[in-house]
């Protein structure tokens, strides 16, 4: 049995460590404290897709992982997941800046917890967020590498304040190998979704939006629609990780993604498809867009051993089955 800290572990991503951990008999650690419009969900209510409490190897701590750093310094955790962090969704990026920049602490007192617990191994999740936005623009775009980030050389200009903590994390885990001997991998996931994400995030919120105007000519989407982002299943994130973390050990950065750009626009068009109509689909200017256009180029994942394996239109569909089961 390991024994696995999961900071951040009642969010959208965290739920699904929990669970691929649980079922494989680990003790897991579950450090949340369940913010605000994080998607973080309290166990005691029931995880959407299974009961954590129904595990006897389960331990929840509903407190924000800084206090829980300053109260633990156990030195035998074979994993610790960090994944926490304040982020919810294009809205809380752009127009709470300030409260995303909380993330500088977080991360801070991660690894000054690490450098005294020195966990086995951390797996730090970063963000695609971090990459510099002047390759992803209308003007001249491309999939992102991960030497496109280089901390010997050009870092460029991240996405707000949210890529800068990313950035400042990866940094640190670096600095933690160099100078501790801690060992690491960063993950730089795309636009990850699926069906139990919170409705702050675009794929739910599309999916509703979709089901919702069912039959009608016209769709509205954020931004002006033509925006693109590198969509991948949540389970393939998991799949990516599990995959791959025991093949990193110095600090360095890993995509999560597909290599495949889909507009706002394919996505509402797929969704409305799927629910058995075709409207004209619709751009509102007035909404949080980001940038043009993020994807991850996905060689260097595939040289360690991982490609997804959810194509898009099927975590779509499977989400709107989900969304009108729960109706």
């Amino acid at each position: 049995m390991r024994k696995i800290l999961i900071t951040g572990g009642a969010g959208f991503v965290g739920r699904r460590f929990c669970k691929r951990f649980l079922e494989a008999g680990d003790e897991v650690h579950c450090v949340d404290p369940v913010a605000k419009d994080t998607g973080g969900i309290h166990p005691d209510e029931g995880f959407p897709l299974y009961a954590p409490r129904d595990f006897a190897n389960f331990h929840f701590y509903h407190q924000d992982c800084r206090e829980w750093f300053k109260q633990h310094s156990d030195d035998d955790f074979d994993y610790a997941l960090h994944l926490a962090a304040m982020v919810g969704g294009r809205a809380m990026i752009e127009n709470r800046p300030l409260a995303v920049a909380d993330d500088l602490s977080i991360d801070a007192e991660y690894w000054q917890w690490a450098e005294r617990a020195k966990p086995a191994k951390t797996v730090c999740f970063s963000s695609s967020a971090a990459y510099p936005i002047g390759r992803q623009k209308e003007q001249g775009y491309e999939l992102l590498t991960e030497d496109m980030i280089s901390f010997d050389g050009d870092i460029g200009m991240p996405d707000m304040s949210y890529g800068w903590a990313k950035l400042t994390c990866e940094y640190l885990a670096r600095l933690a190998h160099e100078k501790h001997g801690l060992k690491s991998v960063c993950y730089r996931p795309f636009s990850g979704y699926g069906e139990d994400q919170d409705d702050s995030y675009p794929f739910p919120s599309i999916c509703k939006r979709a089901m919702a105007h069912a039959g009608e000519a016209t769709l509205t989407v954020w931004g002006t629609g033509d925006q693109m982002r590198d969509f991948i299943h949540i389970e393939d994130c998991v799949d990516g990780v599990l995959t791959t973390m025991d093949k990193i050990d110095d600090g360095d950065a890993l995509n999560l993604s597909t290599g495949i750009y889909t507009s706002f626009k394919q996505f509402a068009r797929i969704a409305a498809e799927e629910c058995g109509y075709e409207p004209e689909v619709v751009g509102m200017s007035d909404k949080p867009a980001g940038v043009f256009a993020r994807g991850g180029c996905t060689k260097k994942q595939a040289e360690f051993g991982f490609e997804y394996s959810v194509a898009f239109r099927d975590g779509i569909r499977q989400a709107l089955d989900y969304i009108a089961n729960r109706v």
